[in-house]
């Protein structure tokens, strides 16, 4: 929604998840609020250290706010929640809808649809938040070494 709990975490996490996989040269990775709150402002101190904790630095993540653009440019549009799928959904061109999801659909290990937001209690949320971020992570890396062992 912001651009400060979820989505730094998952890109942060992702991002290191693609180095890991020797895939990060391959990809663009970057996250984006579907609401301009925070716009220019460093992740919750909170996020980055929980995140920190396992290794993923949010330090250098920015809030900003998803732009038409965005549509255009990246392969997923992935949500944290369905509220924001909704709000994506509405301002997303028809000819781009198909790149629209959840994160967790990628999820191996847990059966939850949505990454909730910790913003608002305490630290069990973002721990929940990364362990649901790490496997989604984990699933959504198996996906793209899929589709490029397919392309060839």
């Amino acid at each position: 929604m912001g651009n400060i709990c979820r989505s730094p975490t998952a890109e942060a996490v992702f991002r290191a998840k693609a180095k890991e996989a020797g895939m990060l040269e391959q990809l663009t990775i970057h996250s984006a609020g579907t609401h301009a709150y925070h716009q220019g402002e460093g992740p919750d101190p909170r996020a980055r250290m929980f995140a920190l904790r396992r290794g993923f630095d949010l330090s250098s993540i920015r809030a900003r706010q998803i732009k038409a653009a965005d549509f255009i440019e990246f392969d997923f549009v992935l949500a944290m929640d369905k509220s924001n799928l909704t709000l994506l959904q509405a301002a997303c061109p028809q000819q781009f809808q198909h790149k629209l999801g959840l994160l967790m659909d990628y999820a191996r290990h847990f059966s939850e649809r949505e990454v909730p937001d910790p913003y608002y209690g305490g630290s069990e949320g973002f721990e929940t938040v990364l362990d649901y971020i790490e496997d989604a992570s984990d699933g959504l890396i198996q996906k793209l070494r899929q589709n490029m062992l397919s392309a060839g």
